[in-house]
Formats: structure tokens, C-alpha cells, sequence
């Protein structure tokens, strides 16, 4: 069995290598109290209107579940209040919601 070179050296070492080790050092500090990361908070809907997002945006149901690669049939669902948008995809409500052109450019591209 071959050993590890442990030599904390660069020679032979990847700068992804050295940015994951320095990643790996600063959680550690961050666990051991020694230095505080930066954080965000998110918080999620619990209920999203799909509804009122779908006519802020001035489309059908069969042009908004298209342009954001939406199950029609879903979308229809969730509007009647037969089904909820899970966590994921309310996370996804609120971006359309707050930009949704900039998710329209994202899927165009």
C-alpha cells in the first residue's frame, strides 16, 4: 500500500486542491467559534398564490406552464387547490414571482 504524501507544500498540488483545504480550515474555525461566516436566512412560503403569480405575469395556464416548464396539469392543481407546490418548486414561485424575467432568460439560454 502506497502512503500519502502529507507534505503542506504546493509542489504537485491543484489550486482547486488548495482552495478546498483552505475551505475545509475556515469551517473549522467557524465550528470551533474562532472566525464567523457570512449567512443567509432564506425563508419560504409556506403557501404560494400561483394563481395571482401566473396573471402578474398576463399568461394562460398553457403559456405560463410552458414558459417555465411547468406540468399543465399540475399548474391547474395547484390553482384549484387539489395539490400544493412542494418546497422546491415554491422556491421556484418566488423567483418567477420577483424576476421572472430573468428566469425566462435562464431557460432561454
Amino acid at each position: 500500500m502506497g502512503g500519502r504524501n502529507l507534505n503542506t507544500g504546493t509542489k504537485g498540488r491543484t489550486k482547486l486542491g488548495m482552495a478546498l483545504e483552505q475551505s475545509a480550515r475556515e469551517i473549522l474555525a467557524h465550528v470551533k467559534g474562532d472566525v464567523r461566516l457570512p449567512a443567509r436566512r432564506i425563508v419560504l412560503p409556506h403557501e404560494v398564490d400561483v394563481t395571482r403569480i401566473r396573471i402578474k405575469a398576463g399568461m394562460s395556464q398553457a403559456e405560463f406552464a410552458r414558459a417555465f416548464c411547468l406540468n399543465p396539469r399540475t399548474l391547474q392543481e395547484w390553482e384549484q387547490g387539489r395539490r400544493r407546490p412542494d418546497a422546491t418548486t415554491r422556491a421556484y414561485l418566488a423567483v418567477i414571482a420577483k424576476n421572472r424575467e430573468a428566469v425566462l432568460d435562464a431557460l432561454a439560454s
